[in-house]
């Protein structure tokens, strides 16, 4: 069995997804109000803009795409939670590739404001393992929106360590060199989640903030 798994191709686990193990119970935890939920499908062929909204991934990520977890083909579920008929949140998961295995990333938003809620991982083996799912360290991101990452880009060229840069002023945890990888990933994770569900859920609506940090990058007027 090993050796037939070894034969074959990488790109025959390219579709991987991110789901909740036990959704029922997990989204009941995170909101113990709910009532019913819903699983929302998200794939870019099958969006009428799914080609150009997976281009655009790479440039709002600013790192070249991962050949296993993000593929054109790889499948999103995103959990609509609802108290009646009411929608109080959404959550949804992600992989990043770690230095111990696949990092599952999950976020639950808040459906109007499209801020992070809660911030936490379904799934990861890391030496950095106890850090990173300290709740001190987790809870800096709670009020974030994809708008702050942005805007740490823009004030990264324009005002280094400016006190507006909410992303920049977050403490990063005691880890050592061992960890760092998952660190990092971490990072892409929650800000990959944030970019999808702009995407999928809210419509684009913090594309101004990234047009703004694109043209500062590339040299044109501070704004």
């Amino acid at each position: 069995m090993t050796v037939a798994l070894l034969a074959i191709p990488r790109e025959a686990f390219a579709a991987i997804g991110c789901t909740l193990s036990n959704p029922a119970q997990d989204l009941k935890y995170l909101f113990p109000e709910m009532t019913s939920y819903k699983e929302d499908l998200k794939e870019f062929p099958r969006l009428n803009d799914g080609a150009e909204l997976f281009k655009s991934l790479k440039a709002r990520l600013g790192s070249d795409l991962d050949p296993i977890y993000e593929t054109y083909e790889t499948p999103y579920t995103v959990y609509g939670i609802y108290k009646g008929k009411t929608k109080i949140g959404v959550v949804h998961g992600v992989n990043v590739s770690g230095k111990g295995g696949v990092i599952q990333v999950f976020l639950s938003t808040d459906p109007n404001t499209a801020a992070i809620k809660k911030f936490f991982f379904q799934r990861l083996e890391s030496p950095a393992s106890t850090a990173l799912r300290d709740k001190a360290f987790r809870s800096q991101f709670e009020g974030l929106t994809l708008a702050d990452f942005y805007k740490h880009d823009y004030y990264a060229v324009a005002e280094p360590g400016a006190a507006a840069d909410k992303v920049g002023k977050l403490a990063v945890p005691k880890i050592d060199a061992a960890g760092k990888p998952d660190y990092d990933a971490t990072i892409r994770g929650i800000r990959k989640n944030l970019i999808l569900l702009d995407f999928f859920v809210y419509g684009k609506r913090f594309e101004p903030f990234f047009e703004k940090a694109q043209t500062v990058k590339a040299g044109g007027t501070k704004q």
